[in-house]
């Protein structure tokens, strides 16, 4: 294959035999280095090499100023707005931020297309006016100021011109438009150098002019990089301007184009391949590169498209991969200590000595963080604590003493400083960089981040602008998303991986093209601007029509010598992502060149669905013992239950004691809830336990409700803010409870009912009688009350939950302990029987009182015939019990049996 450079070469060197004398111009400093090293191997005998540069090297030779940093210029320009006299109110710099960086780009723009800065402002002026017009009413303050900002612009423009051309600097356009202004000075002071530019396509105004004003000594020469088939199609986008500069240069009116290629129409082999996410694109990039050979890697380029993919496809490179040349920075912005710093000084800005807890884990939970202190331990602290917000104090209070230090540094008050913060950074980072483990790109990272800190300090001293944090945050947002960090790689040989950008100029057989999205690949309309369509267009200012110009003909040149193509694309739909293939993917398919084979492919992640068998664990000696040991503690209900539900349930909970993870409640957990209502009836009711409850004493205990309740729920919700939201409606949950079961015994006992509290909370042990097992087995629990109803004995279980009536009915008894929908019946006959053991009785009732179904009352144990048309009994006898035992037997042999394993059931 020979390359538009080489055949560029070729050309020259049969009108010019000595190169050394001229200058090159190429579109980017690395076409220049492909220029270079193809001159370096070509050179039979020793020879100086011709100047190479960047058409931006030659604008700023030629305008003589130094393009300044768009931060630096964001102050700058704040500094000549302030000293604008027609601007009678002047915005603060947080206010003048938030515009001024579209404004500056627009100046850009009517700098690089050498538009009359004062009939452009006038014309976007009167614009702006018309837009608020409104004959029925009088203009409002704010839009007379509104209105005025844009009719005064011309001279904020001119004077922001002035003080730039003052210092010899500028921004890009208006570099652009004193390179202009220069030319023809340049050119007579050198009047028989010859100029060589290779490889342009998209030119602004200044470009073109420049390049005419070049062309027309008759000593330089332009070589375009296009092809026939495009040039031929009048309606095809990707040589709109080649086509605009034949009709328009007054050059080409007498002179032809060097050479036009017909590579395209070479034999190609093109694959489209749909992949369901950007994962899945990066896997298949790493696949493909497997199986290429060392000399095929060695003429293949990857070009992302969305250059966020560089460090995941870095990361999945296959082992064959020994070369690596990226011509593309990664964003500092994605590496962890950038978005540590990026959250740190979110947090600050808020410029509040308390700290919600969720902030917090934001910083500690960095792994930058775990560089600097033990976060494990503060992150279990603020879990074990359930509180919401901290003060610096409190963060010490639950840190080791040996992080003090650096978190008073990390959490100290920044009073909204600037200064202060960056003071900060510095010291963090220096700590960060004693780490001995830190990779060597880490390093690089801090040391990136010092050199944007220091800059920050600079400009903050110079201009004074740097208020307060918003503005830091903002600016050091803005600057670590457009720093980059530079690899080094050998940059001639092996895989070349690059943005579409760095492909001006440059042809590889094997071309890998990620992201071929619409949005991403025509990039799609873009309104950073506050120059209207129509305006543009009466201008001649570039639009999305250009735009996309643009972007199709760098799409097209990949194409051009290239041999195998891979367009790799998203088809899934996911947040900004339409997961729509570009529109040059639907172009390529419907042109359908005779010579290019064009396959379709389609990678999606492999769904196999297999056939999983049920979890059994056998019952080794060690979980015997476990066993054991649970077995003379006793069972509680609600292990016995949970094993009913799923055995695999009770061996993670019982056996191995693994337990849900633990995290601060924001909002009340329901099972938290029901501890507050348990544990404030207790308190409650436990004064007048062996007391026959009367109004009197009913009348007490609902006056004591609302401190009780609240009272519970600072020691069950630690930290927590009842006050509002959701758990402020909790709390008045819980207090309904109560007040509602409360109202329920006022009801029972104006009724002429007695009620006798006989029991609250008593903690119950039975041991069990099973001969079959050679230890001793007991159960356990607590019953939540008992009392005697008209001398009934009532053995009640409080449930915050919905219960109903038919979940207290059993029909089959071996049904009981097996199947879990009857778990409530399960629970309420362990308490009775638990409590028998412990107090013999001839008769009660067991039952619950649910909290959301207080109108059914107390639900009671019952039985029932299997045609289920009637109740057998409510009443608890020693009968009962008896037959309740046997399954309860079954159970716990089954439990503790060293042949049945714990066997997973479907749920």
């Amino acid at each position: 294959m020979l390359t538009f450079i080489e055949e560029t070469l070729q050309h020259i060197q049969e009108k010019q035999e000595n190169l050394s004398d001229c200058i090159f111009i190429l579109p980017s400093k690395r076409a220049g280095g492909f220029l270079k090293n193809l001159l370096r191997q070509q050179a039979t005998t020793t020879t100086f090499l011709p100047k190479i540069i960047s058409i931006e090297d030659l604008i700023q030779e030629l305008s003589g100023l130094e393009i300044i940093d768009a931060t630096e210029l964001l102050f700058k320009s704040y500094e000549v707005y302030k000293n604008t006299a027609s601007y009678q109110e002047k915005e603060s710099f947080d206010g003048y931020s938030s515009w001024a960086i579209t404004l500056l780009n627009d100046f850009n723009e009517v700098d690089r297309y050498l538009l009359d800065p004062h009939q452009f402002f006038n014309y976007l002026g009167s614009i702006k006016s018309l837009e608020r017009w409104n004959v029925t009413s009088e203009k409002s303050s704010f839009i007379k100021s509104y209105l005025e900002f844009w009719k005064e612009l011309p001279e904020f423009y001119n004077k922001l011109k002035e003080e730039l051309i003052q210092q010899n600097i500028a921004y890009q356009g208006l570099v652009y438009r004193e390179a202009v202004r220069n030319t023809e000075q340049y050119l007579q002071a050198q009047p028989t150098q010859q100029h060589i530019f290779i490889g342009f396509n998209a030119l602004n105004a200044a470009e073109q002019q420049i390049a005419q004003a070049f062309l027309e000594t008759g000593h330089s020469d332009i070589y375009w990089d296009t092809e026939k088939i495009f040039l031929d199609n009048h309606k095809h986008s990707a040589s709109l301007f080649f086509r605009n500069y034949l009709k328009e240069w007054n050059y080409f009116k007498n002179n032809s184009l060097n050479f036009i290629s017909n590579n395209y129409t070479q034999p190609k082999t093109i694959t489209s391949v749909a992949c369901s996410k950007n994962s899945a694109q990066i896997k298949y990039t790493g696949q493909l590169l497997q199986s290429y050979t060392p000399e095929k890697l060695n003429h293949t380029a990857i070009v992302l498209a969305d250059e966020s993919l560089l460090l995941p496809l870095l990361h999945s490179l296959p082992q064959n991969v020994t070369q690596v040349n990226v011509t593309m920075g990664a964003a500092l912005k994605n590496f962890p200590v950038a978005i540590f710093f990026e959250t740190w000084i979110a947090v600050h800005k808020k410029n509040s000595q308390i700290f919600y807890f969720r902030d917090i884990l934001k910083i500690i939970g960095s792994p930058i963080a775990t560089q600097l202190a033990n976060s494990h331990h503060i992150i279990n602290s603020i879990t074990q604590q359930n509180r919401s917000h901290y003060t610096l104090p409190q963060i010490l209070e639950i840190s080791k003493e040996k992080d003090k230090n650096i978190l008073s540094l990390l959490f100290g008050t920044l009073e909204n400083s600037p200064t202060k913060a960056l003071e900060v950074f510095n010291q963090i980072i220096q700590i960060l960089r004693k780490n001995p483990n830190a990779y060597v790109i880490e390093k690089v990272a801090l040391h990136k981040l010092h050199t944007i800190i220091e800059e920050l300090k600079a400009l903050g001293k110079k201009y004074k602008h740097l208020a307060n944090l918003a503005t830091l945050e903002d600016l050091f947002t803005e600057l670590i998303a457009i720093t980059t960090i530079d690899f080094k790689g050998e940059a001639f040989s092996g895989l070349q991986i690059m943005g579409v950008l760095e492909t001006r100029v440059l042809d590889f057989e094997n071309i890998i093209l990620l992201s071929v999205n619409e949005g991403v690949l025509p990039s799609g309309k873009s309104n950073a601007s506050f120059i209207t369509y129509d305006l543009k267009k009466q201008f001649k200012l570039p639009s999305y029509i250009e735009k996309d110009a643009i972007y199709s003909y760098h799409f097209y040149h990949m194409l051009h010598r290239a041999k195998d193509v891979t367009l790799l694309y998203t088809n899934f739909t996911e947040g900004l992502n339409s997961g729509e293939k570009s529109r040059f993917i639907l172009q390529l398919e419907i042109e359908g060149h005779e010579q290019h084979t064009f396959l379709e492919q389609s990678v999606s992640p492999k769904v196999s669905i297999q056939q999983t068998s049920l979890k059994t664990i056998d019952k080794t000696e060690k979980i015997q013992d476990r066993l054991t040991e649970i077995a003379k503690k006793g069972f509680s209900p609600s292990a016995l239950t949970s094993y009913i539900r799923n055995p695999i349930d009770f061996y993670y909970q019982k056996i191995l004691k693994v337990n849900e993870f633990n995290e601060v409640e924001e909002t009340v957990a329901f099972n938290t809830l029901g501890t507050i209502v348990h544990d404030t009836l207790q308190h409650l009711y436990e004064p007048y336990v062996n007391s026959v409850l009367t109004k009197e004493i009913l009348r007490t205990i609902k006056t004591k409700v609302v401190l009780e309740v609240a009272k519970q729920f600072s020691e069950n919700f630690k930290g927590g803010d009842i006050s509002k939201g959701k758990n402020l409606i909790i709390f008045e949950v819980a207090k309904r409870y109560v007040e509602n079961l409360i109202a329920q015994d006022t009801t029972e006992v104006e009724n002429g009912n007695t009620i006798k509290i006989l029991h609250i909370e008593s903690n119950l042990v039975f041991k069990l009688d099973i001969p079959e097992l050679d230890f001793p087995v007991s159960i356990h629990g607590k019953v939540d009350r008992v009392d005697s109803y008209n001398g009934q004995m009532r053995i009640i279980d409080y449930k915050t939950g919905n219960v109903q009536q038919g979940d207290l009915e059993v029909v089959d008894w071996t049904a009981l302990a097996t199947d879990y929908k009857f778990s409530k019946a399960f629970q309420v006959l362990t308490y009775a029987l638990m409590l028998y053991g412990n107090i013999p009785f001839e008769k009660a009732e067991a039952g619950i009182i649910s909290f959301k179904n207080m109108g059914s009352g107390f639900l009671k144990f019952s039985t029932k015939d299997a045609d289920r048309s009637r109740n057998k009994d409510q009443n608890i006898t020693k009968e009962t019990l008896a037959l309740f035992s046997e399954e309860l037997k079954k159970l716990i042999l089954e439990i503790c049996n060293p042949k049945i394993p714990f066997t997973e059931k479907e749920i």
